[in-house]
């Protein structure tokens, strides 16, 4: 006797793929903003991003990836019925989470007692703004994995149930893209 395979489903619930596009959109009209203001003022955005550092800005990408990563092995094991490690997994994401949060924070305050704040020039202007907005995406974020490492402790997500779980990694995996995206367009392209 054979058995079929199970039909493929997209992960999580459709209400967060719809949330989830529509903050994109949103990013995607900063970053369009961002890319067409750095065409029509070169100098400034040139001058603006050599006051930046590139390694700051990988070190951050590095942080958020892989706490991506370890959210991701946190799904996959309390799919295997681990949901402890799946907690454990998802603190570890958590924890280095907060590596980016303490980056930023500490970029942001060299830049202010520099002087960069957001009305030196159009680059800093869109750089708070864009940037800005994508911390607040990313403490939120912070409240989601801890959210989801306590929910897994307790064991809420077992498997096939696990929509919210999938859904709050979603959300993460997008704040990593986004992120990625942002680091090329604000750090690296020139």
């Amino acid at each position: 006797m054979c058995t079929l395979p199970e039909p493929r489903r997209l992960p999580g619930d459709v209400a967060m793929w719809l949330f989830i596009l529509a903050e994109l959109t949103v990013f995607a009209i900063l970053i369009l903003a961002f890319a067409v203001t750095q065409r029509l003022q070169p100098e400034v955005f040139a001058l603006g991003r050599a006051q930046l550092d590139t390694s700051t800005g990988l070190a951050m990408t590095y942080s958020l990836l892989s706490a991506g990563a370890l959210a991701a092995l946190a799904v996959q094991q309390v799919r295997l019925g681990r949901a402890r490690r799946g907690s454990v997994l998802l603190l570890g994401a958590w924890l280095v989470a907060l590596v980016y949060v303490w980056i930023k924070l500490t970029e942001y305050r060299h830049l202010i007692d520099a002087g960069l704040g957001l009305e030196r020039s159009t680059f800093f202007t869109l750089y708070w703004i864009v940037t800005g907005f994508h911390f607040l995406h990313v403490l939120l974020g912070l409240v989601i994995l801890a959210w989801l490492g306590w929910r897994c402790w307790q064991r809420q997500y077992l498997a096939p149930r696990l929509s919210g779980l999938e859904s709050g990694v979603l959300y993460w995996h997008m704040v990593d893209l986004v992120w990625v995206v942002l680091f090329a367009l604000v750090y690296v392209i020139r």
